[in-house]
């Protein structure tokens, strides 16, 4: 392939669609000021977003599906009533209608994309079409269930267009069965499934850089073990870590399909790599977890390989064990990533959930290993990849679990709570998204949304204990399909559209806009 003509192809492209609608600027960048408080976990509760933006519906669980299947018939329900909590965003322009079931519909030029974490086999890919407003063409299921009456996909989660292939990737949240679905543009969309290229894992964030690389991040529980070592009384909730993060370099970024190398982030601390060993509580409570959560502090990183196809071949395999057995570093639970905006892809910040647990979360020891969760910076110099690693943020009972993020300007990272029922319980308190300046490490986040509990989640959570809403899938974007819009979409915030879903519930997903 001529990659300088592609490349240059696409800045064609890019300047050819530049009639694209753009929303009207925000009045400020950044935010002027942080909501004050979260809202406790209590009846139903408003979603609260800070002064100078506002909340605009987009969709929400109970609206139709236009191509119905047997199965799926709603946007964030099965025909059963199942709750299918659609996840991450992807928004994507387009420069000619990509069809749907309709041949003779224009189905318009912008449009929000996601999966659905729905398991039984029976996850999904919908289609949101932004500029339509009647109902009968408005969300397009992209994935229906085949002969055997199931899609065949669980707990699709991550989601992102990748230009260089023109399709999109999304990822599947499912431990040793999880992996990545390829999923064409046009119609009807065809999928295929990469579990001998990236392996299998429980991949949730997925993103490209400017070489066409894949980057994914794993969201893989660990072995639990008791908060006080030797204390067998002691409440067994803290999580051995057990997640690693991922960059697949293909051999040819056009064609996934020819293979490519999986590589893992291993850090150094001390001059030995910290790795994952047999024994839960060791790994759990190390010295080196200590140290790689000291705010201030700064360690080695490189990429490791885990997975070659031109010597293991392309059977399927297991992505978490061949991290273990290369060397790997494990991390508690890491969710996504976000490329630091100007950086050239050499900097990205990547979120880790933690424990998600009050017992394990108010131990010193433990939260000083990142149980309440923590935010992660990583800085690549040079052609030969050596790098660091710090800590951007430790996690406390009043900011943690840290799961979606996105860059809202050049140095603003906004990411989303992802505590559980159990946490929403034990502390009173339900999600919010937060504001961080990376410039400025260890300082306090600013509360960007006060995610609220609707009217289902409250049902959910009175019948089964469990159901409140989740912040997922925020996105800034301006939806570039090409090359260019790869190299400078997060650079220009004022030029992107908003978005999130609060999971769970009614799945309502939202955009963010500026205030009247």
């Amino acid at each position: 392939m001529n990659f300088r003509w592609f490349l240059k192809s696409t800045f064609v492209g890019l300047a050819l669609s530049s009639t694209i609608v753009i929303p009207s600027a925000y009045a400020q960048k950044g935010i002027a000021q942080g909501l004050s408080s979260a809202n406790p976990r209590v009846g139903v509760q408003p979603t609260r977003i800070a002064s100078g933006f506002q909340l605009q519906e987009v969709a929400q669980g109970s609206e139709p599906l236009e191509n119905p299947s047997t199965k799926i018939k709603k946007f964030g329900f099965l025909a059963d009533g199942t709750n299918t909590v659609p996840d991450e965003n992807t928004y994507v322009v387009f420069d000619q209608n990509p069809g749907g079931p309709d041949s003779s519909f224009d189905y318009g030029r912008h449009f929000l994309y996601q999966g659905h974490e729905n398991s039984g086999n029976m996850a999904y890919v919908t289609r949101i079409n932004l500029d339509i407003t009647e109902a009968a063409h408005r969300i397009t299921l992209l994935t229906p269930e085949g002969a055997s009456g199931f899609t065949g996909f669980n707990s699709i989660d991550g989601s992102t267009w990748n230009p260089f292939t023109r399709t999109f990737f999304f990822t599947q949240e499912a431990g040793s069965n999880g992996g990545v679905i390829q999923l064409t543009a046009g119609w009807p969309a065809v999928a295929t499934t990469l579990d001998g290229i990236v392996g299998k894992a429980g991949y949730e964030g997925v993103h490209l850089d400017n070489d066409g690389n894949l980057y994914l991040v794993e969201d893989s529980g660990g072995t639990s073990v008791n908060i006080i070592p030797g204390d067998t009384t002691s409440a067994k909730t803290a999580k051995q870590p057990n997640s690693f993060v991922y960059r697949f370099v293909p051999y040819d970024i056009a064609d996934f399909s020819k293979g490519g190398k999986l590589q893992s982030l291993q850090v150094s601390i001390g001059g030995n790599a910290l790795v994952f060993t047999a024994d839960a509580v060791a790994d759990t409570f190390s010295t080196r977890q200590l140290q790689l959560h000291t705010p201030g502090s700064s360690w080695p990183v490189r990429w490791i390989t885990v997975h070659d196809t031109a010597v293991d071949g392309t059977a399927s395999f297991n992505a978490n064990a061949a991290a273990k057995k290369a060397g790997a570093t494990p991390f508690k639970r890491p969710e996504n990533m976000a490329f630091l905006p100007g950086s050239g892809f050499n900097t990205f910040v990547f979120v880790a959930t933690g424990d998600t647990d009050i017992f394990a979360g108010s131990q010193p020891a433990l939260q000083a290993r990142g149980s309440y969760g923590s935010l992660f910076r990583v800085d690549f110099h040079g052609a030969n990849e050596a790098g660091t690693i710090s800590l951007l943020y430790l996690g406390d009972s009043v900011h943690n679990s840290f799961d979606n993020l996105t860059f809202i300007d050049n140095f603003t990272v906004v990411a989303t709570e992802d505590r559980g029922d159990s946490l929403h319980g034990q502390l009173n308190t339900l999600d919010s998204i937060w504001a961080f300046d990376v410039r400025k490490p260890g300082t306090p986040p600013q509360r960007f949304v006060a995610l609220g509990r609707d009217p289902e989640s409250l049902a959910d959570a009175q019948a089964t204990g469990d159901g409140d809403n989740e912040p997922t899938g925020l996105i800034v974007s301006d939806g570039s399909p090409t090359i260019g819009g790869l190299l400078y979409k997060q650079v220009k915030p004022n030029a992107s559209r908003w978005f999130f879903t609060q999971q769970h519930g009614e799945n309502v997903v939202w955009e963010i806009v500026p205030a009247n």
